[in-house]
C-alpha cells in the first residue's frame, strides 16, 4: 500500500518491534510510537519541551527532516545524547521513511 510505511522500533529493554504505520493522519514518529503502546514517556505530548520521546536513527539511507532550532536545544541537554539522536515528536511520517529504524533512547 502506497498510503503506509514500515518502521523497525528498539525499545529500552532491546525487544524489536515492526509497526506498520499509516500516512494520512500526518502522524509523528511518537504518536505512532504510543499507538502501539511502546515504552515512549512523551510526557509534554509532542510539543518539544521535555525530550522524553529521544531516540537514536538508526538507518542512514531514510529521508528524514533537519532539526530544528527547538530539537537542537533540547538535545544538546541531554547527557545521552549522540549524532544520531531525534525528538520523535518532531519527526513526521512521510513515504520516504518507509524501511525507518530507531531506537527508544533509555531515561
Amino acid at each position: 500500500m502506497e498510503n503506509e510505511i514500515t518502521i523497525t522500533v528498539i525499545d529500552q529493554s532491546g525487544n524489536t518491534h515492526t509497526l506498520l504505520c499509516p500516512l494520512e493522519m500526518g502522524l509523528t514518529l511518537k504518536d505512532i510510537c504510543k499507538a502501539y503502546e511502546l515504552p515512549m514517556e512523551a510526557m509534554c505530548g509532542g510539543m518539544a519541551m521535555c525530550a522524553t520521546c529521544h531516540c537514536f536513527v538508526l538507518s542512514e539511507t531514510t529521508a528524514l527532516p533537519e532539526k530544528n532550532d527547538i530539537e537542537e536545544a533540547l538535545l544538546s541537554e541531554l547527557f545521552t545524547s549522540k549524532t544520531t539522536s531525534r525528538l520523535a515528536c518532531q519527526i513526521y511520517l512521510t513515504a520516504q521513511m518507509d524501511g525507518l529504524s530507531v531506537e527508544i533512547a533509555a531515561d
